[in-house]
């Protein structure tokens, strides 16, 4: 049997097993989606963000993409941002990196990762570049990176209360509320590192006064 042919024997058995513990499940999921939660994750297979917090579908709305970023130009992050803040009325919003993050150790090198990794991972040394006085003043390596992924972690929660998304609905609704989390791998917990209550004052250089 191929490696993807698995994928489908295993998606049918565990339809069939949710079936028989609740035969109306799908049913329900087909006709609403109402979830509390827009997780923002690392791609790393490792880190899937409903079996480490226990939700199940329709529980929690995922964007994930290398070191979980959130860059102002990313269409694509936008797009999930808008519709599950502005459409879903989500009440948090949380971006959850990890220890060990591939992507936080290549943005610390130099070495030359070619063309669309170089362009992403740039605005990874931005944040070490922010943070580099403290982040030098660490001397061991290993606690150097597991500092930079939390701090990564740290600026892309401020990156979302820049947007005008997360601006107006914490005028109009107060809501959602900011959360940077980082998971551990070698424990399997998640540490929460920085959070943002809605209306939270931000710079007033990114701040709309016009929404």
């Amino acid at each position: 049997m191929k490696s993807y042919e698995k994928l489908l024997r295993h998606n049918k058995e565990w339809a069939q097993a949710v079936n028989k513990e609740d035969p109306s499940f799908f049913d329900r999921l087909s006709h609403i989606q109402t979830p509390e939660f827009l997780w923002i994750g690392c791609s790393d297979s490792r880190v899937p963000a409903d079996r480490i917090t226990g939700t199940q579908p329709g529980e929690i709305f995922v964007h994930r993409n290398i070191a979980n970023m959130v860059i102002h130009t990313d269409v694509n992050l936008l797009s999930v941002l808008d519709y599950a803040v502005s459409h879903l009325k989500v009440k948090h919003v949380i971006v959850c990196g990890h220890y060990g993050c591939g992507g936080v150790k290549a943005a610390m090198s130099n070495h030359d990762f070619k063309y669309v990794l170089n362009m992403w991972l740039r605005n990874i040394k931005d944040v070490y570049r922010l943070h580099n006085e403290e982040l030098e003043s660490i001397t061991e390596e290993e606690k150097r990176f597991d500092r930079l992924v939390e701090l990564n972690v740290i600026e892309q929660v401020q990156h979302l209360a820049k947007t005008s998304v997360i601006q107006r609905a914490w005028k109009y609704e107060q809501r959602p509320h900011l959360h940077g989390w980082v998971y551990g791998l070698k424990d399997g917990l998640i540490k929460p590192v920085f959070e943002m209550e809605a209306g939270t004052p931000i710079d007033p250089l990114y701040q709309y006064d016009d929404l």
